[in-house]
């Protein structure tokens, strides 16, 4: 594509010549003179015009110079939406032969459907999905336009899922919730009969376990992308455009707020409320409700700067009980020596 084709989608301006030939995207020191790379920080834009690159994304406020540009306000997101001009579509492989389709499956046009996909009774797909090798999808599931899910996905019975949701290899959508109520010996099992919804524009990282709720629904919003090995328990909800981090573990019945940041490891207990914007820290522990727009940290959380004081603290702590014991050491042969004098 020409320089000035790639501005033109990307709301950017073309600093240089527009009809500059590009043939693909690459980091900043690693580009070809025929391919397109961004600049963004203090770091790049120091040395903007070293790199080998044909051109660059970078800011509407970029020096000038040999390098031809494409200035956007952005250059991050925008080189993010360049990059998907260059990405080839995998092509359309209809339904293979070895996949195992219940007589009732509706869908769209265009799909492509892996060898070994094992599809139940009562399922609709929309258009363009793409269905990986070994993927089991349950009855009556419901799969919006340009569904994608890798190998070995399973969705169990119910769920449904919105439109140009992607779902990675190893994730199971539907599993029964964690429920059970004792007699003080024994658990008895309770049945988890609700469903796992989720919005459009998803993406769910590879071995992720989003639970079907007791009742009702286990819901995760449009926009939601977690990474890899996120578990999401029953009857939470997670709102739109949250992003959760590897190895982070959601309770039952919590909710967490549109837009909110769940760092890597982060563990929320059950029945609480994580609000809009919110950031919980790495490894940090919830164990009460975060308002909306604060940053925590630790275990048990608390605001992020505190943490940051108390975590400076910690490897004194040896050092700082030898001083206190030779303080109070000290303190007590002064009070003694007090008494004496006061005989």
């Amino acid at each position: 594509m020409s320089l000035g084709q790639i501005a033109a989608h990307i709301d950017g301006k073309a600093d240089g010549d527009p009809s500059l030939v590009i043939c693909g995207v690459a980091s900043f020191d690693e580009a070809s003179s025929d391919e397109l790379t961004f600049a963004s920080g203090a770091k790049f834009l120091n040395r903007l015009h070293s790199s080998p690159a044909g051109a660059v994304v970078a800011p509407l406020n970029a020096p000038a110079g040999a390098k031809p540009l494409i200035r956007v306000e952005n250059p991050a997101l925008a080189f993010a939406r360049a990059a998907w001009l260059f990405v080839e579509k995998p092509p359309v492989t209809g339904i293979a032969k070895s996949a195992v389709i219940a007589d009732d499956f509706v869908c769209g046009k265009d799909p492509s459907i892996g060898p070994g996909v094992v599809i139940g009774k009562g399922v609709k797909a929309g258009d363009c999905i793409r269905i990986g090798p070994n993927t089991v999808i349950g009855d009556n599931v419901r799969l919006g336009d340009g569904v994608c899910l890798n190998a070995n996905v399973t969705i169990y019975h119910g769920c449904i899922l919105g439109s140009r949701v992607i779902v990675h290899s190893g994730t199971v959508i539907g599993a029964d919730g964690f429920g059970y109520a004792s007699d003080g010996l024994t658990l008895f099992k309770i049945p988890q009969t609700g469903i796992v919804q989720i919005g459009d524009d998803v993406e769910i990282g590879a071995n992720n376990t989003i639970d079907r709720a007791t009742f009702g629904k286990t819901l995760v919003g449009s926009g939601v992308k977690t990474d890899n090995l996120v578990h999401i328990a029953h009857n939470v909800i997670v709102g739109e455009n949250a992003v959760l981090i590897a190895q982070a573990g959601v309770s039952g019945s919590t909710k967490i707020g549109r837009n909110a940041v769940l760092g890597g490891q982060a563990g929320i207990a059950g029945h609480l409320e994580i609000g809009d914007f919110a950031f919980v820290g790495p490894q940090s522990g919830i164990a009460k409700d975060v308002e909306a727009g604060a940053v925590v940290s630790g275990s048990p959380a608390m605001p992020h700067r505190l943490w940051l004081k108390v975590s400076r603290i910690i490897s004194n702590l040896p050092q700082l009980r030898q001083q206190i014991g030779q303080m109070s050491k000290r303190l007590d042969a002064l009070e003694e020596k007090a008494d004496a004098n006061n005989m």
